[in-house]
């Protein structure tokens, strides 16, 4: 399989949650009128978002995938005259474009437009030439289109692919569930699978041989690559002591991840231009899911997620004992057994609590079963508008596109529900950060040096007046978490920014100090995390 290489000193673009826009398709509108000048005409350039900026060097203020409009405001009078006779000091032409392109290609930029007013009536030649020297696109912006205009346009651009993109998975998870209901459903949901997708689809077996397959045949090196990439998310073989241990007749044992790094639910890589992909399917029954494609459309893991969830269902439950143990595990939850004594029905180790949120609509079942298959559990539990998944320790959920997740600290059963509280709060804090995916953080904190009983006693005294006001401690918890950002806290919370303040106005009354002492805001942490 091909490596993937990164250009030195080139920032990768920091990409949105929207899908980008083909450079062609924002040439393509008449009402801008854009042209482009220089650099390559590669159908696969697309930009991210727009921005304008009339500083001599742009580096700084790049985030990566930018079309970067410009006047030329920033360039000196000594370049603008041609730099015939520049005077002592004044760079050449050719010199100060050369390095201003550069930077440009250096931050990751997409696209550089040139507007013609109000200062510059042609695209200077020596910015031509540079943009030609280091393969970034010029377009040209007439005098008549705004940069507003344009910056407007990639918006509705990429609202327009978004809606295309959403129709489309929508689409193939009904067509993908219709496939599941037929007499022959894993066979029907590969074939749906390689036809949304345009290539193939395999599923391979806990031995590592293709089971089934369906779509346009693919060439053997391409074949080979996948086989070995599924390698890479199989599950090591279980032994026979394992309460979840499936016997598996003539297969031999499936390769482990390496030593010290979780095993990966799913995975990506190239071989040409093939683009390749796999998903490991169920809690560890070691099938797995592999796709080939000539490219990588945006929705493309979305609608590989669906299927790879319904083949689990097909297989894992039918296939193996795991099933029949989660259901055990129910019955006797119910019946009152601790969680201890129910948790080695699932399997071995500690688990990770993950909670997640969809960036758009609330969830339904479907999103959130492959939501648990993308972090490698069927332990899902569909909330309202939170989905909560319970994942074996050996498996470190990764970010996942569309969602926002918060993630517990490993924990044995006993402590689930203590996990389950942290997961809730990373959640939290990685939406009013709005950061993909958040961890709990563990390490000695000052709170250990204290005795348990001591600290709670102290918390609760502390605390007296708040209690019986759930949303009072909700509030200034998640308060103080963000450093006293109203904002952020009202996003965490769902409510709005005056709420907020009301709210911890309340509590400062109640508890008769002032919020705005560090030793007070301290001294109440502490409290609120023992409490």
């Amino acid at each position: 399989m091909e490596e993937s290489h990164i250009m030195p000193e080139t920032i990768t673009p920091a990409v949105p949650p929207t899908p980008p826009v083909t450079l062609q398709a924002l040439l393509a509108r008449e009402d801008l009128a854009l042209r482009q000048i220089a650099g390559p005409a590669d159908p696969g350039i697309v930009i991210h978002w727009a921005h304008t900026s009339e500083m001599a060097d742009p580096y700084p203020y790049l985030l990566g995938g930018e079309l970067l409009l410009s006047a030329g405001v920033h360039i000196p009078e000594a370049v603008r005259s041609g730099g015939d006779a520049p005077g002592h000091g004044d760079p050449a032409p050719g010199d100060y474009f050369d390095a201003y392109v550069s930077r440009i290609v250096a931050a990751g930029g997409t696209a550089l437009g040139f507007g013609l007013a109000p200062v510059h009536d042609t695209v200077p030649r020596a910015l031509v030439a540079a943009c030609d020297r280091h393969g970034l696109p010029l377009l040209e912006v007439p005098p008549q289109t705004t940069f507003s205009a344009v910056a407007r346009a990639v918006w509705q651009l990429m609202a327009q692919a978004r809606l295309a993109e959403l129709r489309r998975v929508t689409e193939a998870q009904q067509s993908l569930a219709a496939a599941a209901s037929r007499p022959d459903p894993v066979p029907s949901v590969l074939r749906q699978l390689a036809q949304r997708l345009g290539g193939r689809a395999v599923l391979y077996g806990p031995d590592g041989t293709e089971i089934a397959g369906a779509g346009r045949a693919a060439p053997e090196g391409v074949r080979a690559a996948l086989t070995e990439l599924a390698a890479v998310v199989r599950p090591p073989a279980r032994t026979p002591q394992d309460p979840a241990a499936r016997p598996s007749p003539g297969s031999g044992p499936a390769p482990a991840a390496p030593a010290g790094r979780p095993q990966p639910a799913s995975a990506t890589d190239t071989h040409g231009a093939a683009q390749l992909a796999v998903y490991a399917l169920g809690a560890g029954e070691g099938f797995v899911l592999g796709v080939a494609t000539p490219r990588r459309e945006p929705g493309d893991h979305t609608i590989a997620s669906v299927a790879a969830v319904l083949l689990a269902l097909l297989t894992g439950e039918h296939q193996s004992g795991a099933g029949a143990a989660r259901s055990s595990a129910l019955v006797r939850l119910l019946l009152g057994a601790p969680a201890e004594e129910v948790a080695p029905l699932l399997g071995a180790g500690q688990w990770l609590v993950a909670h997640a949120r969809p960036d758009g609509q609330a969830p339904d079942a479907v999103a959130a079963s492959a939501l648990g298959a993308a972090l490698g559990s069927p332990l899902v539990d569909l909330d309202r508008d939170v989905v909560r998944v319970l994942v074996p320790a050996d498996r470190e959920p990764e970010a996942q596109p569309g969602w926002t997740l918060g993630v517990s600290a490993p924990a044995g059963p006993r402590d689930w529900p203590a996990a389950d509280t942290q997961a809730a709060r990373a959640l939290a804090r990685a939406r009013a950060t709005r950061t993909p995916l958040l961890r709990h953080a563990v390490r000695p904190a000052l709170a250990d040096l204290v005795p348990p009983a001591d600290a709670e006693t102290h918390a609760r005294t502390l605390l007296e007046p708040l209690a019986g006001q759930a949303a009072l401690a909700e509030t200034l918890h998640s308060w103080l978490s963000l450093h006293g950002s109203w904002d952020r806290t009202a996003v965490a919370l769902g409510v709005h920014r005056n709420t907020v303040r009301q709210r911890i106005a309340r509590c400062a009354a109640l508890l008769g100090t002032d919020l705005d002492d560090p030793d007070v805001r301290m001294e109440l942490w502490f409290a609120l995390r023992r409490g």
